[in-house]
């Protein structure tokens, strides 16, 4: 019977009209007061436990969404993967997260539960981490406090039963024994622990072992040791004579970003992905790309002369990535001002230039507790002002009056602010939202004679003017869409277009008649909702627009004809990443289902599968390409057209990393659950069948074969690196035999080749490699860390002070990085932004 766990915090509780607008509108207006809410008294942790029915009986017949009261995951026991179940989360609830871990661990049968984990070995902290940096993720892992696992727990044919006691120090019967015996797959102890003693094998004479020193690198707190092989190319710790430039950045943010699609007097598109503003040339099919930023950037605005673009990024970990605003030319490229180092505190959620005084001033809001609101007079640097404006949530949108500079409007969740910037610095402010209000104010627009345009989350749209005495009040209210609109723009004949997030429908509002409708079109759910509207050529009345949507693609057309995207962008967490064998294809596959087969600028094409996919890798001969899924289903597809071959179900876990052996007839397949799978391949990768198991302990994240095919070597996520032997199938348990073993690809982030790029005095300590991958001539090593940096080093690398070419375009994990067959590009992806970019490599 499948578990259901549910978690229930203090709610409040109040009467209302269904299907009516809630909260005032008018500035007079008094909101109601609370006096008459009721409060429940605080659930304890036993009876937060419901039972199974409950939660089906309440999802039965209904689409479960998350939101950010409540999420439906699915946990599963990183000791047994057989033991998982769906729960229901209440994030708002006033228990510790690390006490909510442990009530999930008793839900899978586990004790001491204290670590929470995605299927990418990312480790959750927090209910806000929940929220927001893993709101795409569904699926999660429930651990102990110690990093090593312990090896699983004896599992029984049913599925169900779980025994507790592990299978360590027991005499097995005559039964046992027999039953072990015709097992091909059963378990060893296989991750044992450094020794300081190593015993030679009698291969090796004590000359050949004494040649060179072993390396010994400190991750994690575990010292790992590396023996050199026998003969190896020089190592130089000098730069590489190539380096990375940007080539093109497939894709568009759209999932959680407003205002971010603009068009320039040279008819290039404008938006950004990850830490690059892109500059997208339709006509020429080109891209031009501003790479100051070092985080991610939050928010832009363009300045009223089109000669300028200012752009906020989000606070990095140290002093050179700090949060602050940069002001740059879009036509050369070059940085021209930079405001507000040191002044930002998370980051900066909106930033808007003055309209008039020829765009002179600047104001941004930044992401901290106070949520400060700050006017700059940017070419000097001058902080002009600055006030709190004590939000509990972000604010959405802010900008200055197109006909007074001094007053600026801050908008958001339960939030409308006029305020009214003072000669002596100070401010004035009128709320025309008043708290407690559940209003979300999504964007705003004027009217050419000043009337303030804002639309919200519940569809309305709302004109607020200015009486005589100066006091705002609501000139007209209609509901244009049935949910939330995210964007609002006003063309120069008086056309208002609205962009509706849920109901995916663009429509016309004619504001010189009384805003009475003129016509809507609605976009394919292929596409998903609208987040950004803006016309294809400022100023020409031809209907001609540019859509951004909520699925990370750019859409053009008019409202008389069909959309056609001609930007797509993976929409949710990526993390797989092929290259072929012997062309400039590259395939990419991630959690929205989408995998998707490249040539260098071009989407030849996409397919939409049943499951969320971690994993991805050619055949050799390029014919088939094989997806791993969370679910542990192997799906294999058609590399000329993508159509779907077959799928092959492996395990109950994630398959995390894949490769095929030189001859291209098996395939391994390593899982979460540690263990590595084997596949006899026939039919140029299109036939599978099974053909022995490795049982592992620790989750695998790389993994290569070597040259003659008889080995593999796997990388755990703690950074252990494990041999194999493929026919004998046991574990090769001394490395010093297995050093000088050639190796078909190098995926493994460790090893004594490499061990340059652990500890290197350049960079800091704490950096944790997170992909690695040698080129096809061995000469260069590519790695992408946990901060978002990608650094093109020498191979072989095992100096300390090996020096290296670096760039930094992603903000959170690089997922993976790959060389294309030819040496001469990189492809590289990060995780949680789903950015996909391609590098030129050329001489330095």
């Amino acid at each position: 019977m499948e578990t259901s766990y549910r978690f229930v915090s203090e709610q409040t509780f109040f009467n209302t009209n269904y299907g009516k607008k809630s909260g005032g509108w008018n500035s007079t207006t008094t909101p109601a007061t609370g006096s008459g809410w009721s409060r429940q008294s605080s659930i304890s942790r036993k009876q937060s436990i419901a039972d199974a029915n409950d939660l089906t009986s309440a999802t039965s017949g209904l689409n479960i969404t998350k939101s950010s009261t409540n999420r439906v995951i699915r946990i599963i026991n990183n000791f047994d993967h057989t033991v998982q179940c769906r729960v229901l989360l209440n994030l708002r609830t006033t228990q510790p997260f690390e006490e909510v871990v442990e009530d999930l661990g008793h839900v899978l049968k586990m004790n001491n539960a204290k670590r929470m984990l995605t299927v990418s070995n990312q480790e959750v902290r927090s209910f806000s981490q929940l929220r927001n940096e893993f709101s795409d993720v569904d699926t999660f892992y429930i651990t102990s406090e110690s990093r090593v696992l312990s090896p699983p727990f004896r599992r029984s044919r049913s599925r169900g039963a779980l025994a507790v006691e592990p299978i360590i120090n027991t005499v097995p019967t005559k039964s046992e024994k027999q039953r072990r015996a015709r097992s091909k797959s059963r378990p060893r102890a296989l991750y044992a622990a450094d020794a300081d003693i190593v015993k030679v094998p009698p291969d090796y004479t004590v000359l050949d072992v004494m040649k060179e020193e072993p390396i010994r690198v400190q991750i994690r707190g575990a010292r790992k040791t590396y023996f050199p092989p026998m003969v190896h190319p020089p190592a130089d710790d000098s730069p590489p004579d190539k380096r990375l430039t940007l080539n093109w950045v497939h894709g568009y943010r759209g999932i959680d970003t407003k205002r971010n699609l603009w068009v320039l007097p040279t008819g290039e598109l404008l938006y950004y992905v990850a830490a690059v503003a892109v500059l997208y040339d339709r006509d020429e099919d080109t891209q031009r790309h501003y790479i100051g930023h070092t985080e991610d950037i939050q928010c832009m605005d363009i300045h009223p002369s089109k000669e300028m673009v200012a752009s906020a990024q989000k606070a990095g970990r140290t002093r050179k990535t700090q949060a602050h605003i940069r002001i740059w030319s879009p036509e050369t490229l070059y940085t021209l001002y930079v405001v507000g180092n040191g002044e930002f505190e998370e980051g900066v959620s909106t930033l808007a230039f003055s309209q008039l005084t020829g765009g002179n001033y600047l104001l941004a809001v930044d992401c901290g507790r106070e949520k400060m609101l700050s006017v700059w007079q940017w070419q000097w640097g001058h902080l002009l002002g600055k006030v709190a404006t004590m939000q509990t949530d972000d604010i959405l949108g802010a900008a200055f009056h197109p006909l007074d500079d001094n007053l600026m409007i801050t908008y958001g969740k339960g939030h409308l602010t006029f305020w009214t910037r003072r000669k002596d610095g100070f401010f004035e402010k009128i709320d025309i939202i008043k708290a407690p209000s559940r209003t979300v104010v999504t964007s705003l627009q004027f009217e050419q004679e000043g009337d303030v345009i804002t639309a919200d989350g519940d569809g309305f749209i709302t004109i607020y003017s200015v009486d005589s005495d100066g006091a705002y009040y609501v000139r007209m209210e209609f509901e244009a869409h049935n949910k939330g609109i995210n964007a609002l723009i006003m063309l120069p004949e008086g056309t208002l277009l609205s962009g509706g997030e849920k109901d995916r429908k663009i429509i016309a509002w004619d504001s010189l008649q009384n805003y009475n409708k003129i016509t809507e079109t609605k976009l394919t759910e292929v596409y998903g909702g609208v987040r950004s509207l803006y016309p294809q050529r400022p100023g020409r009345n031809d209907g001609n627009i540019y859509v951004g949507t909520i699925k990370n693609h750019i859409l053009e057309g008019s409202m008389q004809r069909r959309f056609n995207r001609i930007i797509f962008g993976h929409s949710k967490q990526l993390w797989g990443l092929a290259v072929h064998p012997d062309d400039e294809l590259f395939a990419t596959a991630g959690y929205d289902k989408n995998i998707c087969l490249w040539k260098r600028h071009t989407l030849l094409w996409s397919t939409q599968i049943a499951y969320e996919c971690v994993s991805l890798t050619f055949h050799p001969f390029g014919t088939a390409l094989m997806a791993g899924s969370v679910e542990g289903y192997l799906i294999i597809l058609n590399a000329e057209n993508g159509s779907v071959v077959s799928s092959v179900r492996v395990c109950g876990s994630a398959l995390t990393c894949m490769g095929f052996n030189p001859a291209g007839d098996t395939i391994a397949v390593g899982s979460q659950n540690g263990s590595v799978y084997l596949y006899r391949v026939s039919r140029d990768g299109f036939t599978f069948k099974k053909s022995n198991k490795i049982r592992g302990v620790q989750p695998l994240v790389h993994l290569d074969w070597s040259t003659d095919g008889n080995y593999l070597q796997t990388v755990s996520t703690e950074y252990d690196l494990v041999y194999w032997d493929v026919k004998g199938l046991i574990q090769e348990k001394s490395a010093l035999a297995m050093k000088d073993v050639k190796w078909y690809t190098y995926n493994a982030t460790i090893g004594y080749l490499i061990s340059g790029i652990w500890h290197n005095r350049y960079y800091p300590t704490s950096s944790m490699i997170s992909t690695a991958n040698r080129s096809a001539a061995h000469d260069l090593f590519i790695t992408g860390d946990t901060d978002g940096y990608l650094r093109l080093f020498r191979h072989p690398c095992i100096f300390t002070k090996s020096e290296y070419n670096e760039e930094k375009v992603y903000s959170g994990q690089v997922s993976s990085a790959r060389f294309l067959y030819n040496d001469r590009n990189v492809v590289t992806v990060g995780g949680t932004d789903a950015a996909l970019m391609l590098w030129d490599v050329i001489e330095d």
